[in-house]
């Protein structure tokens, strides 16, 4: 039996206060099918029941793993292809260039889920760009479920989850098979530092960054919220530095203090010039 209004309005607030994701009202389904799992656990016998604890208890676990059921975890290794193309021939040739008296680089993958796109950064610098093997190269990347980022630290993945979007070059030279599953050599796995970040809080102790992906999450946010983000986004990233987003989103008409660039069939987006 599905649940009822008031106790898909009870998710879908719960949701939003902790996460300021906005759950759509169609997504009743999708609500039962993430919750079923975790009724079943609890010796439950439906999600009402579920729900029905939820309310009758203070904030603990229970609403905590409630919560990360619900988030959107979708990725793959270079998803989409193009941002990664214009990283390799374009963007990360100039900020080497630019940065070759510090030596440094710094890259942020925000709402990183279980690890693919930040690795397939580790793994474009590791193979196009050897230069700056003795640079201080730093790639952060976080989300807001520790849950996905335990995943991700671990660095192993199923042959589904390696055969989207990676080649086999990539996957004989940069993963080693363990049993039914693929783990990612420690030079990569070491690249990449995760930690636990809400995107709707405070960002503390994060660099300037020379990129930032945010990628196919503020799809899930109001405009205000989006706002709050993008203005955020402004304080870290570098004057030269660039920020991607997913293909559906963009900045335009919620904050002009940024500018569309398009390198092919890639589009990204940099500080605006005053």
């Amino acid at each position: 039996m599905s649940i009822n209004y008031i106790d898909f309005k009870y998710i879908r607030q719960l949701l939003n206060q902790k996460t300021s994701v906005i759950l759509p009202y169609d997504k009743v389904y999708f609500v039962e099918s993430r919750l079923a799992p975790i009724a079943s656990s609890e010796n439950l016998n439906s999600v009402s029941q579920l729900i029905t604890k939820l309310r009758n208890n203070p904030l603990n676990d229970l609403h905590k793993r409630v919560i990360e059921a619900l988030m959107t975890t979708e990725t793959s290794f270079f998803r989409d292809n193009y941002p990664f193309e214009a990283l390799q021939k374009f963007i990360l040739p100039e900020l080497i260039s630019k940065q070759k008296m510090k030596s440094s680089l710094s890259i942020w993958s925000s709402a990183c889920s279980s690890g693919q796109e930040p690795y397939s950064i580790a793994i474009l610098l590791q193979e196009y760009f050897p230069v700056i093997n003795n640079w201080n190269v730093s790639i952060i990347a976080s989300d807001i479920s520790e849950q996905m980022l335990e995943l991700a630290r671990i660095g192993r993945y199923n042959q589904h989850q390696v055969e989207r979007g990676l080649s086999v070059y990539f996957q004989n030279k940069y993963f080693q098979r363990q049993g039914k599953e693929w783990q990612i050599i420690p030079e990569i796995c070491r690249k990449v530092v995760f930690r636990q970040l809400n995107l709707c809080k405070k960002w503390n102790n994060l660099p300037k960054m020379d990129l930032i992906f945010l990628r196919n999450v503020l799809i899930y946010f109001n405009i205000e919220t989006k706002r709050n983000i993008l203005f955020k986004v402004r304080q870290l990233l570098k004057r030269d530095g660039y920020l991607f987003l997913g293909g559906g989103e963009t900045t335009i008409n919620i904050d002009d203090n940024f500018e569309l660039v398009r390198f092919n069939r890639a589009i990204c987006y940099r500080l605006r010039k005053k």
